[in-house]
Formats: C-alpha cells, sequence, structure tokens
C-alpha cells in the first residue's frame, strides 16, 4: 500500500500511509484508538475507496472496489465486530456467497468436508451445524478465519482479534496464525496488546493520528519502544495507587441464584459477597463462568432466582435500571454495542442517556437544553479524550471502538456514583488510554467510592484491585490479597484446580 490517503468530514483517518507485507510474515499494526489502523485495513478490503494512493499485489498494481474484489485478489479480513448471520449455521455463515452449486442445487456434503479438513488441518474446532446465534465469541471467531480459509485466501487481515476472547482462546488463536505463517499465509495483524505483538509478529508498523511513525523488527524491539512510538511518551505499565481505606458497606449481596439462558443449570450459584466504600473489588475467572449473568443481576438486565440485592442500605433487588441508576450505581457494560450505546445517535445525545431528564438538560415545558447538552459532552470529550470527527455530533456508530469505550467510561464514571460495576473497561483500549482509565478507577476508590470490577485482563486483575473474589462455575471459590497472591495461584483458582477449604 503506497502513499494511501483516506478522508471523512472533519478528519483526516489516514495520512499518507505506506506499509509493505512480505510473503509468509505476520506483520502487526499497532496506534491508539482512532489512530486509522481499521480504516487502512478496510481500504486494503475494498470497503472504503482512498482518495489518494495506489496498492499492489505481487508488484502489480490492483483496483479493489469491493470487498469481492478483494477475495479474487486473495485478501480476506476479520472484523474487529464479527459480520455473521445469527439466525445460520456455521457452516451456511462460512459458504455464503461462494456456495458449491450443481445444477442450481447447493452441494452442502461436499461444501462440508471442505470445512471439517480445514478445520482439523488448522486446529480451529468449530460445530459446523451450530446456529452462530447459540456460540460464544471464541467459536464464531474461527468461523470467520474459516471463512478466509475456505476462500483460499493468502493475505488474512485480522482487527483486533483478541478483544473478545479469553487468554486461553488467545495463546489458541497465537498457534493458529503461527500454523497459516508456517502454510505460507501473509498475515496483518490489528492490536492493541503489546504482549502479543512480541510473541508473535515479525514486524510492527506502528500509526499516530493517520500518519505512519515507521516499521520495525520485532526482534531488536521491545514493548516500551513500541508503546513510545505509538503515543508518543513514556507509558506505565503498572498502577501506581496507595493502600486502600476501606468503609462502610455500600453493594451487599446476599445468596444471588441467576439462571442460565444456555442450559438447565444455575449461572450463579447462591453468591454472596460485599464491596465496601474505597476499595475495589474484582471478580476474576475464565469467560463463561457466570460473570455475565452475575452483572446482569445486579444492574437489573435479569432478574434473580432468589437472593437480594442492597445498595447503601436500599433494598434493589427488584428495582427498575434507572431506579438503581438513581440510587447511585454506574454501569459500564461489557457489550458496549448492546447495552453501552444508542449506536445511531449522537455522541452529545449517548453522553446523556441516562440523565436527560434532569433539570439541567430539560426545561419545565419539556423541552431539551440542546446548549446545555452540547456545552456538557464537550466538557467530558476533552476530559476524556474522546476523538471523533465531529465532536458532540458525531454519530455513535462512525467513531472507533476504542472511543465508543472512553464515551461509556466518561458518562458513567462523570454521574459520580456510589457504587461503579465496570466490566471489562478496558476492553480494545490503547496502553495511553488504559492507563488513563486505570487511574480514574482509582481516584474514584481515593473518592470513598465502592468499584465493582469484572475483568478478565489477569494484569489488570493483579495490579488494580484490592480484593480478588474467584467465579468458577457460578460459584465464588476463593478471595485473594492481589498484594500476597500470585498469578499461577490466581490461574489455579479460575481453571477450578484449587478451591479455599470449607464453606465459602
Amino acid at each position: 500500500m503506497l502513499h494511501i490517503t483516506k478522508r471523512f468530514p472533519g478528519i483526516v483517518a489516514n495520512d499518507d500511509i505506506t506499509l509493505q507485507l512480505r510473503r509468509g510474515e505476520i506483520h502487526a499494526l499497532l496506534g491508539e484508538n482512532g489512530a486509522g489502523k481499521s480504516t487502512l485495513m478496510s481500504v486494503l478490503f475494498g470497503l472504503y475507496q482512498p482518495e489518494e494512493g495506489t496498492i499492489r499485489k505481487d508488484g502489480k498494481e490492483v483496483r479493489i472496489k469491493d470487498p469481492n474484489d478483494a477475495n479474487a485478489l486473495g485478501i480476506g479480513m476479520v472484523h474487529q465486530h464479527f459480520k455473521l448471520v445469527e439466525i445460520f449455521s456455521v457452516l451456511e455463515n462460512i459458504i455464503l456467497g461462494v456456495e458449491p452449486c450443481k445444477g442450481g442445487f447447493l452441494r452442502r456434503e461436499e461444501a462440508r468436508k471442505k470445512v471439517v479438513a480445514l478445520s482439523e488441518q488448522y486446529g480451529l474446532q468449530v460445530d459446523p451445524d451450530a446456529l452462530v446465534e447459540d456460540i460464544n465469541v471464541g467459536m464464531q471467531q474461527r468461523t470467520e478465519i474459516l471463512k478466509m480459509l475456505y476462500r483460499d485466501n493468502e493475505i488474512l487481515i485480522f482487527d483486533e482479534p483478541t478483544a473478545v476472547l479469553t487468554p486461553q482462546e488467545i495463546d489458541e488463536l497465537m498457534e493458529i496464525m503461527r500454523g497459516l505463517k508456517a502454510e505460507g499465509k501473509s498475515i496483518l495483524f490489528i492490536t492493541h496488546k503489546l504482549n502479543e505483538i512480541m510473541s508473535v509478529a515479525d514486524r510492527c508498523t506502528v500509526l499516530r493520528k493517520g500518519k505512519c511513525i515507521g516499521t520495525v523488527e520485532i526482534a531488536s524491539t521491545s514493548k516500551e519502544e513500541l508503546s513510545r512510538m505509538m503515543v508518543g511518551r513514556d507509558v506505565e505499565f503498572a498502577v501506581e495507587k496507595q493502600q486502600a481505606q476501606p468503609g462502610d458497606v455500600v453493594l451487599d449481596v446476599k445468596n444471588m441464584t441467576v439462571a442460565s439462558k444456555l442450559h438447565a443449570n444455575n449461572a450463579v450459584r447462591n453468591v454472596s459477597f460485599q464491596v465496601r466504600a474505597g476499595e475495589i473489588v474484582c471478580i476474576a475467572g475464565i469467560d463463561g463462568n457466570g460473570q455475565t449473568e452475575l452483572v446482569y443481576g445486579l444492574t437489573g438486565l435479569e432478574g434473580l432466582k432468589s437472593g437480594s440485592v442492597t445498595l447503601k442500605g436500599r433494598d434493589i433487588t427488584h428495582a427498575h435500571i434507572r431506579d438503581r441508576s438513581e440510587a447511585g450505581m454506574s454501569h459500564i457494560p461489557e457489550d458496549r454495542h448492546k447495552h453501552g450505546l444508542v449506536l445511531d445517535y449522537t455522541l452529545e445525545d449517548n453522553l446523556v442517556l441516562q440523565r436527560y431528564y434532569e433539570p439541567q438538560f430539560v426545561s419545565r415545558g419539556g423541552f431539551l437544553k440542546r446548549g446545555a447538552i452540547r456545552a456538557y459532552a464537550q466538557r467530558l470529550i476533552d476530559q476524556y479524550d474522546v476523538r471523533s470527527g465531529q465532536g458532540p455530533v458525531t454519530i455513535a456508530r462512525s467513531m472507533s471502538g476504542g472511543n465508543q469505550q472512553k464515551a461509556i467510561i466518561a458518562r458513567e464514571i462523570d454521574k459520580g456514583p456510589e457504587l461503579l460495576v465496570a466490566v471489562q473497561p478496558t476492553r480494545g483500549l490503547d496502553v495511553g488510554a488504559i492507563e488513563y482509565i486505570h487511574r480514574q478507577i482509582v481516584a474514584q476508590r481515593d473518592a470513598g467510592k465502592a468499584v465493582l470490577l469484572v475483568s478478565l485482563e489477569l494484569d489488570e486483575v493483579m495490579n488494580l484491585s484490592d480484593r480478588i473474589l474467584v467465579l468458577y462455575e457460578g460459584e465464588i471459590v476463593g478471595e485473594l490479597d492481589p498484594k500476597t497472591t500470585t498469578v499461577e495461584e490466581l490461574g489455579l483458582y479460575m481453571a477450578g484446580a484449587k478451591r479455599k477449604g470449607g464453606d465459602q
């Protein structure tokens, strides 16, 4: 890709970028949220047309007008938010658009054999007959990878492939990528995670604010050097915080049981715990052990089968979501598209979603005070460095995933909650943004607020929490002190190999 420039209203997303990919290499693309990484890959995949620049494949200039052109050239892409048809099976999604037919009939058995052979060859375990809406994100991702392999793509683009995976699934994906490279495939790999780049990539190109900062050989660089290129300054990887000073109980959960939607067993089983003012309690565990349902039960997205939830002495077990919000609960949700934002609303409307009816934002006649809403939104955008092409009036859908996340965090923390429920708060954020969000969460704690953190990132769990509760198969199997435990011990509890003795 030579001298690529792509503009959007109010923003130059790619500014004269040159990127070269060798045959049989894993080439990482690193940059802050909104640096232009996904845009550049969307140009290569034919989703956008660049205003300037050329693309060459095997030395010959090519025109990629749409993804079909890209596929014909052997270029495939796994998007950050998967492009799967939920009511179709895994097999139907993989062959969609290139179905093998004879005499107008679909040759399903032939397609199935090829998919099963590919899944065995590359270690991509999937159930071809499962519906996409019923499978976890790890299997959805394998489906997306098989879609590319089924089309015999040679250039594979992975856009933030590990943002939604568990640590175990990430290790599996890294192995798959090494296997693809050994087969002679060329991989472009967008990520924020420096450990992953150091472990699998051969070279790395760094973008900052739409410009190319440079390309480096991984063998001769370090995490610190990469983060400096990406953010333009040194980044603190450790979280600086004082000793916690826990106060009164803010959240009191007693004997909580939540049903599962996927199977007959309960997803959360008889769980009890407390979170006090001035402490960060972290729920750790491997994805799928009841964290999602626990948070749904706390925040009112799901009803409880039994048990109670008390916030600052008030029973909110059956309270509506707005009542919980007004009682002092803020929620940074796991799925920012499903529960965090109205994607087709403007940024300013998303930032007042839970407060638009307050006197500061609405007149007595029921009309919104647009000027007050815009001024409020602008303050949060500046404070949290939310990057958007048109400021408060940017449509949320058009923003990068990381900036959508920052907007949600700004909204939830600015409400000044008594209890902040933060689920995967730094998912998909770059190191500079993670450092900032961690500081904000610690500042909430130091201001005497209670924080319940749910995270799959072990570094985040160890760095940020004052107490760790390990959830395994819907039960709390251990309470650990991050100052005295190790990542290895935490891992044993998470895998169910270790439990605290006696009654939990």
